[in-house]
C-alpha cells in the first residue's frame, strides 16, 4: 500500500505547534500520534499522557506503560473523574462528550503547565461516525493533528507498519463504557464484567471483539470470520462470560463493527 498521507506533513502540523500533550490511550492512532510527536519535537516537547479510569481496561493501561518504555516516550497516568458526574453515569447519548469534557479537565491543566497544546488521535475516518466527545474536545482548544494532515485509519496503520510500531495492527480498543446500551447506566461493576469477559475471550484466540452489555445479556461481536470459532469454542466462550457476571450469552450474527451502539441513533 502507498499511503496518500504524508508524514511529513503530520510532522509539520506538530512541529507548528511547539509543544504537545498527547491524550495516549495506546491505540494504534494514539500511539503513533505519541511516536511521531516524539520524534518530531523530542521528550522534551511531547509528553503522553494516559487517562486512568474505570473505563479503561487494565490490560490497556498496562500496554500503555509498556509502550512508552519501549519507545522512550515522556509519559505519565492521570486519574479523570468522568464517574462522578450523574450525566455520563446515567449514559445517554451525549456520554462521550461528558467523557472528553472529564479527559481535558484533566488534561488542561497539565498542558498549560507545559506551555502545550492537547492532541487527540482522531483520524479522518474517525469523523463520520456518532462522536459527540471530539466536538467537546475541540472546543476546549483540543486538535486533531491527523485530521489536519489528512491521515485516515489505512495511513496511521500503514505509517505505523512502516516505523516498525508493534501498534500497527492492534485491534481497535475503545473506552469500556461504549459498550454499554445507552440508557443503562454505567457503573463500576458492568465495567469490570466486560474487562472480564473480553480479557477471556481474548485469552481464547479472539483478537477483535466487544461484549455488549445489555444488563443480564452480553452480546458478543466478533469478525464474521470468527464465528465459527465461537461456535466451536461455544462452552468456553459461555463459561467465560457467564464467569464474568452475564446470565445470557449470544453472538451477534452481523459480526464486529465500531460504535454498533450508535446504531439505534440512526433509527
Amino acid at each position: 500500500m502507498s499511503p496518500v498521507a504524508s508524514l511529513d506533513e503530520l510532522s509539520g502540523h506538530i512541529a507548528g505547534l511547539g509543544r504537545v500533550v498527547v491524550a495516549f490511550s495506546g491505540g494504534a492512532d494514539s500511539a503513533f500520534l505519541a511516536k511521531v510527536a516524539h520524534d518530531t519535537l523530542g521528550p522534551g516537547g511531547a509528553l503522553a499522557v494516559t487517562a486512568i479510569s474505570p473505563s479503561l481496561a487494565p490490560d490497556e493501561e498496562a500496554d500503555c506503560r509498556s509502550i512508552a518504555r519501549e519507545w522512550g516516550l515522556r509519559w505519565m497516568g492521570v486519574a479523570t473523574r468522568e464517574m462522578e458526574d450523574p450525566d455520563y453515569v446515567a449514559n445517554g447519548p451525549d456520554r462521550c462528550a461528558r467523557c472528553k469534557g472529564a479527559l481535558m479537565e484533566a488534561l488542561v491543566p497539565i498542558a498549560a503547565s507545559e506551555s502545550a497544546t492537547v492532541v487527540l488521535g482522531v483520524n479522518l475516518d474517525d469523523l463520520g461516525d456518532h462522536r459527540p466527545g471530539q466536538e467537546a474536545a475541540s472546543a476546549l482548544g483540543a486538535r486533531f493533528p491527523l485530521v489536519e494532515a489528512g491521515f485516515d485509519k489505512a495511513s496511521v496503520r500503514e505509517w505505523s507498519r512502516r516505523l516498525g510500531l508493534r501498534t500497527w495492527d492492534k485491534p481497535a480498543a475503545a473506552c469500556l463504557s461504549s459498550r454499554i446500551a445507552y440508557g443503562t447506566p454505567v457503573t463500576l461493576g458492568s465495567l469490570r464484567s466486560i474487562a472480564q469477559a473480553e480479557a477471556q475471550l481474548r485469552a481464547l484466540g479472539f483478537a477483535q471483539l466487544r461484549v455488549r452489555h445489555h444488563g443480564a445479556v452480553a452480546r458478543i461481536e466478533v469478525e464474521l470470520d470468527a464465528l465459527g470459532a465461537v461456535l466451536a469454542q461455544r462452552e468456553a466462550v459461555v463459561d467465560a462470560v457467564r464467569a464474568a457476571g452475564y446470565t445470557y450469552v449470544t453472538v451477534d450474527l452481523a459480526g464486529f463493527r465500531s460504535g454498533s451502539m450508535n446504531e439505534v441513533l440512526a433509527r
